[in-house]
């Protein structure tokens, strides 16, 4: 049996970095983005959390350095 031959069409590939333009502006446009208050309120937030746990880690690094500094002075008999 003589096979048939199919016509193969060839569809030109689009660009790759055109469709990943596209499909970023398609997802972009499915954000709900914050108003300005809810922006400044969260900001506010992160800025807040941020300075209260680098004042944690101020004190903690603090506590052991005075405690190792004691440690080894009294090792050393200093």
């Amino acid at each position: 049996m003589a096979k048939k031959e199919e016509s193969t069409v060839t569809v030109a590939e689009e660009n790759a970095l055109s469709r990943y333009i596209r499909e970023t502006r398609g997802e972009l446009r499915k954000v709900t983005w914050p108003t300005r208050e809810e922006a400044w309120r969260l900001t506010a937030i992160v800025i807040g959390v941020t300075a209260a746990f680098a004042v944690f880690l101020w004190a903690v690094d603090a506590l052991f350095a005075n405690s190792l500094r004691l440690l080894i002075n009294a090792v050393l008999g200093l």
